[in-house]
């Protein structure tokens, strides 16, 4: 029941932030993982168990933190409303496409084992 005005964009901006850094997250964990050794499914499973928790306590600091502020009616509330409206609703969305849908897409992209580099090849190579 809100507009879209430039504060609701505001909180879309940061919004995208918040995700960005919760994927890079899960994929930096997973590949930590398949670097050490595992397989592509088992480091998938294994990162997402593993920052289940960092990932759901920045969605939930962030919309309990939130929550005042959407259904404030003081009278400045007005004006930051759609930063609250847009955060909440899109981390809510976000954080379960985190969980489920970018590990499936890291899975369909990285179909390919990691190459080992041995020391006589960087000797080759002068590294």
């Amino acid at each position: 029941g809100t507009t879209m005005n430039v504060m609701s964009i505001l909180g879309g901006v940061m919004l995208i932030g918040i995700v960005v850094k919760n994927g890079i997250v899960l994929i930096d964990y997973t590949m930590l993982l398949r670097e050490r050794g595992l397989g592509l499914i088992q480091a998938s499973v294994r990162a997402g168990k593993s920052r289940l928790r960092p990932v759901l306590m920045t969605t939930l600091t962030t919309v309990l933190g939130q929550i005042v502020m959407a259904v404030s009616k003081d009278v400045g509330s007005l004006m930051m409303r759609p930063i609250a409206v847009v955060s909440i609703g899109g981390l809510l969305y976000a954080t379960l496409m985190t969980l489920y849908v970018v590990p499936c897409i890291y899975d369909m992209l990285n179909k390919k084992e990691l190459r080992t580099v041995r020391e006589e090849d960087l000797k080759m190579l002068d590294i």
